[in-house]
């Protein structure tokens, strides 16, 4: 038996763009299965994944085929590994800022003779006779760069090798440097921008976070991974449901 196919690696190494959503739970990701996306985020920072549940959401992902990205709370290597084991197919480790950091999540997440991984038979290998090696192959590595240290850092930290992904974080990139919630202001636009371009530049994948307005001039800019939220898309269709029933009534 195989072990089960990583769909965003492999749309990332045919060079092609890869699309993320975010999801919580596995009903909604099982509605959501028929998009058509790449994967799925499991939020575990800041929304309620844990180790507890990642076995089932995880489960969800695999019946369509969606890559499951578990965004975990800090780079701690213990952390890393048992995320994957519990089912994950690739890992988020946010707030990496240095070369070291960044091996650090290589270490974590990747089994000798690349890393130090704790040998662990994750779901994901079950019945996989060659599984170690295979899910090498297979586990996806995400380092978000989100301080705008990590930027002054950036060509150091692009030197890490068996990383899949430099994701760009504007809000809390923005945040570092004293514009909170100013995503549109110049220099924030520019140093993400930036940022974005030295990553593609180098050869290495840049993501970012991506709404419907900006996707196009993202990947204008050779963004190939792509997450982006669904609550927008929810408000939207609400906003124009309610509207529509408004200007329908009689005497309008």
């Amino acid at each position: 038996m195989d072990i089960r196919p990583n769909r965003v690696k492999q749309k990332l190494a045919a060079g092609e763009n890869v699309y993320i959503a975010g999801f919580s739970g596995a009903e909604d990701i099982d509605k959501f299965g028929p998009v058509g996306f790449d994967g799925v985020w499991l939020e575990g920072e800041h929304g309620p994944v844990d180790f507890g549940n990642i076995g089932d959401l995880t489960r969800a992902c695999d019946l369509w085929g969606m890559t499951s990205i578990v965004r975990v709370n800090m780079n701690e290597q213990p952390i890393i590994y048992r995320t994957l084991d519990r089912g994950a197919q690739g890992i988020v480790v946010p707030h990496v800022n240095t070369r070291e950091e960044a091996q650090n999540v290589v270490d974590g997440g990747k089994f000798a003779p690349l890393g130090q991984r704790g040998m662990f038979v994750s779901r994901q290998g079950l019945g996989v006779p060659d599984y170690f090696k295979a899910a090498n192959d297979h586990t996806l590595l995400v380092v978000l760069i989100e301080d705008i240290v990590a930027v002054g850092n950036l060509d150091e930290i692009l030197k890490v090798e068996n990383i899949d992904v430099f994701f760009v974080a504007p809000t809390d990139l923005a945040a570092s440097m004293g514009r909170i919630g100013e995503l549109s202001h110049p220099e924030v636009k520019s140093t993400v921008d930036g940022t974005l371009e030295r990553i593609v530049a180098s050869g290495r994948v840049a993501g970012t976070l991506a709404m419907n307005d900006n996707v196009s001039r993202f990947s204008s800019l050779g963004v190939r991974f792509f997450f982006t939220v669904v609550d927008p898309w929810i408000r939207a269709g609400a906003m124009d449901f309610k509207a529509r029933g408004e200007e329908a009534k009689p005497g309008k």
